[in-house]
């Protein structure tokens, strides 16, 4: 281990009450024994499904450099490096707010209905650009994963960047004064989690509990274009926030897009972000991505980093795994455009892929595919929000829909009938139809919640390739 090691065995005891058996150095900190690396400090976090006191002798084995638990472990070694605690997940949460007090990082957090992962992964490569910068790793966004990235916090880094999650009301507050940002980004209030709310503007009460942790004087970043930006910004106010910037092409937006031109792999984009103009382009395709650019733009001036670096950042932006992932897949003797958006799926970010598959230059007899799974969690308005996705696929230009799931059958049957190509409850069921029916030229559409388990149908697209599948950026 070298002496840039992220936590000190007495560092560590000291921030979760916790008693060390032998002195150690950990270089990072990871709740998963299967992903856990050489001198990892391992959480055995107790979870609904599993408990991770179960796989400590697994960590250690791996090289974990400790194992932080809070119950006896049975067939260590004597010695075995353990760090013992009342609760784990306190535990963490205790080694999340530490990190937090220990560093001078300039921090943002960032929420909303869709758009949450992009967004912070832009923002982390436009802040990385002017100095040391941390961001949380996929979508670790919920009562684990933030604590658990703010414990993977260096302490010399300049800026962080946190995704806050949530499906219910007060999930968000807690996450939100732990993490402490200066700077909160509200990408949209949309009818995501309909299931657990009675009215969206309970979602977006939900939302503006990222405002609870906000620091004094702390700036909320809003999507002027959205229908709550009103709700959104008055709940600002009321908790003191001390600066609002909104963000969109709305004529008052302070980040206001101007000129926007969309290309299959790109945005090219130009901008007033907060009085200075800006031209740049995004490295991934769609409206969406362009308009969730500024508020990136935005949270780097309010966080007084270099904006000129973050523009030319943007080009190197890319959809992450399964949130418009682009693949070019070799099939025979021609070739498939695969835009994977398996991940997940709500009514807004669904019409989002469809604009974007309805973009891409598809030439005869190559045709636009939109292999579609259900939105889930949309309560009782989940049929005619299915439904209404039909308009959409038609304004596209899409030449044939297949449609998964009970729920997605309300759109199968809204659709026109040259445009249904096949229907079934389950991807497994569905995969056969889709293959059978591809051809080189196709452009494949693959997007679905990710209870529908959409993604075998883009694995077994991937697999066509004569060579490993390259993800296509701008």
């Amino acid at each position: 281990m070298t002496a840039a090691a992220l936590w000190q065995a007495a560092e560590v005891a000291a921030a979760c009450n916790g008693q060390c058996n032998s002195d150690w150095q950990a270089g990072g900190v990871s709740i998963d024994s299967r992903t856990v690396q050489a001198g990892d400090l391992f959480v055995a976090i107790q979870g609904p499904n599993f408990d991770g006191h179960g796989f400590v002798a697994e960590a250690l084995a791996r090289g974990a450099a400790a194992a932080m638990v809070s119950q006896e472990i049975a067939g260590l070694e004597p010695d075995a490096p353990l760090l013992r605690v009342g609760d784990t997940l306190a535990g963490l949460e205790a080694l999340g707010r530490a990190a937090r007090q220990r560093c001078s990082a300039r921090i943002a957090a960032v929420t909303g209905s869709v758009g949450k992962t992009g967004t912070k992964q832009a923002l982390y490569q436009a802040l990385a650009r002017s100095a040391p910068t941390h961001a949380s790793i996929g979508n670790l966004n919920n009562h684990w994963g933030a604590p658990l990235s703010l414990a993977r916090m260096p302490v010399d880094s300049r800026y962080g960047v946190f995704e806050l999650g949530m499906n219910h009301a007060g999930e968000i507050a807690p996450l939100s004064r732990m993490v402490r940002p200066h700077v909160a980004i509200i990408t949209n209030v949309e009818p995501v989690h309909l299931e657990f709310f009675s009215s969206l503007s309970q979602i977006a009460d939900a939302k503006a509990e990222i405002f609870d942790g906000l620091q004094p004087g702390g700036v909320a970043i809003l999507n002027r274009d959205n229908a709550h930006y009103d709700h959104l910004a008055r709940a600002a106010e009321a908790a003191g926030v001390g600066r609002v910037i909104s963000f969109g092409a709305h004529k008052d937006a302070q980040a206001r897009l101007i000129g926007l031109a969309q290309h299959a792999t790109c945005n090219c984009i130009s901008a007033d972000i907060d009085g200075q103009a800006v031209t740049y382009k995004v490295g991934a395709p769609g409206r969406h991505w362009a308009i969730n650019s500024l508020a990136v733009l935005a949270a780097v001036r309010a966080l007084d980093a270099d904006l000129g670096l973050a523009a030319l950042a943007m080009a190197e932006v890319a959809a992450p795994k399964g949130r418009g992932e682009r693949h070019r897949i070799a099939f025979n003797d021609g070739e498939l455009l695969l835009i994977d958006e398996s991940y997940n799926a709500s009514p807004i970010a669904m019409v989002a892929a469809i604009e974007t598959l309805g973009a891409v230059a598809v030439e005869a007899p190559g045709r636009r595919i939109a292999v579609l799974g259900d939105m889930l969690e949309l309560g009782e308005t989940s049929p005619a929000l299915h439904a209404a996705l039909a308009p959409a696929l038609v304004d596209a230009g899409v030449d044939q829909v297949f449609a998964c799931g009970p729920q997605m059958a309300q759109l199968f049957d809204a659709l026109p009938k040259h445009m249904r190509a096949a229907h079934a409850a389950t991807s497994k069921t569905l995969l056969a139809k889709v293959m059978t029916s591809i051809r080189p030229g196709d452009t494949v559409l693959v997007k679905g919640s990710l209870g529908l388990n959409m993604a075998p149908i883009v694995q077994a697209l991937r697999a066509l390739d004569d060579v490993d599948p390259t993800a296509v950026s701008g």
